[in-house]
């Protein structure tokens, strides 16, 4: 496939894997504070490697919620110039009371991360007796500054996007549950969420095709998602207390693709994008019977909005959306995907070379 398909040499891989093991090691599973958490130990810090727009805060402040630490007992500091002091300050308080400390942007403060080091290696000493309650939470974007020795005990947390349209919308819905699900007794809501969860995976996805995608590369994060979502909660529940049959779609189009998406767009053509698909998402064609929102995918329709009840039944939905997502499911040709797959294909292939080790099995000795 790599000398003659290098474009589809990765959903060969793919294939591969699954027809070999199962789809599971070729699945994003949705990031699960809980199981983090569960993994954790106070001698174990937590670094979170960021992507464009992630901000894991307020996923950890609503971790320390659930579990009934309670926000006194959590502190979080943005590191910059200066701020080296009252960090190891925080870190050992919390170590001697078993807070939660949250340092946000190690890479900013580069030169001090060799004493964080040192801080956390003599603050969790054996002899020290470090509280059972403690955690350090450390955030940082890819640097070669990082010191190995945190990394070495650390669990590390990938922030950035999962793969795959499917896996995209099901991120947006591991935010969600049974009860945040059922919240707006108004009955366009629970398919207005998919259709919302559906929007912000394809112009997430429209990334990967570079310039083909987005004219300047936009970082739209879970943040728009949760306003977008509790815009319309508001709306819909609203319009159910006045018993009004027809909903604002223009007040909702023009709120989620002018003020929240559309706030992070400078490009006009990039805005037509997004006020473009909108148009296409969100109208009350989406609950004709004969027409149902979805894009035809070889004659099938794969993309119909799920009409089960409860939450675990959508997500059993969500779970069956087709792994490989072709172009036009974006409204583009189905050419667009080439230049990507090329790309992530040497770039899979250059990774796996560079781990591989270089020294040969000369006379007969095993390779690395």
């Amino acid at each position: 496939m790599r000398v003659i398909r290098p474009d589809r040499s990765i959903n060969a891989i793919k294939n591969f894997i699954i027809d070999k093991i199962n789809d599971y090691y070729v699945k994003s599973p949705p990031l699960s504070y809980d199981k983090i958490y569960a993994q954790s130990t106070n001698l174990t810090p937590i670094v979170f490697v960021l992507s464009p727009g992630a901000d894991p805060q307020s996923d950890v402040q609503k971790l320390v919620e659930t579990t009934g630490l309670g926000m006194s007992k959590f502190r979080f500091l943005s590191l910059g110039q200066g701020m080296g002091e009252q960090a190891e300050q925080y870190i050992e308080n919390g170590a001697m009371r078993g807070y939660w400390v949250m340092l946000q942007n190690c890479h900013l403060l580069s030169s001090w991360l060799k004493d964080l080091e040192r801080c956390f290696d003599k603050t969790c000493a054996p002899e020290r007796k470090t509280d059972k309650g403690f955690r350090l939470w450390l955030t940082t974007n890819p640097t070669d500054n990082f010191p190995l020795g945190i990394l070495q005990k650390a669990l590390k947390v990938v922030t950035e996007p999962p793969d795959g349209l499917g896996q995209n919308i099901k991120q947006n819905y591991s935010k969600l549950s049974e009860e945040i699900f059922n919240e707006c007794p108004k009955n366009e809501f629970k398919p207005m969420v998919f259709v919302l969860s559906f929007f912000h995976a394809v112009i997430q996805e429209r990334k990967k095709f570079g310039k083909i995608g987005w004219n300047v590369n936009y970082d739209f994060n879970e943040s728009d998602y949760k306003i977008s979502y509790k815009l319309i909660s508001m709306y819909l529940t609203k319009a159910h207390e006045l018993q009004e049959e027809d909903l604002p779609w223009d007040t909702l189009r023009y709120l989620i693709g002018e003020a929240m998406y559309g706030g992070r767009v400078t490009d006009n053509n990039d805005r037509r994008v997004v006020s473009c698909y909108l148009e296409e998402y969100m109208g009350s064609f989406i609950f004709d019977t004969n027409q149902k929102f979805f894009f035809a995918r070889s004659g099938g329709n794969d993309y119909i909005i799920p009409e089960e009840e409860t939450f675990e039944l959508t997500l059993e939905f969500i779970d069956n959306i087709p792994l490989f997502t072709t172009p036009n499911v974006f409204g583009l040709h189905s050419n667009a995907e080439i230049s990507y797959f090329t790309n992530s294909g040497k770039e899979l292939l250059l990774n796996i070379i560079e781990m591989s080790s270089s020294d040969g099995g000369a006379g007969g000795g095993v390779d690395r």
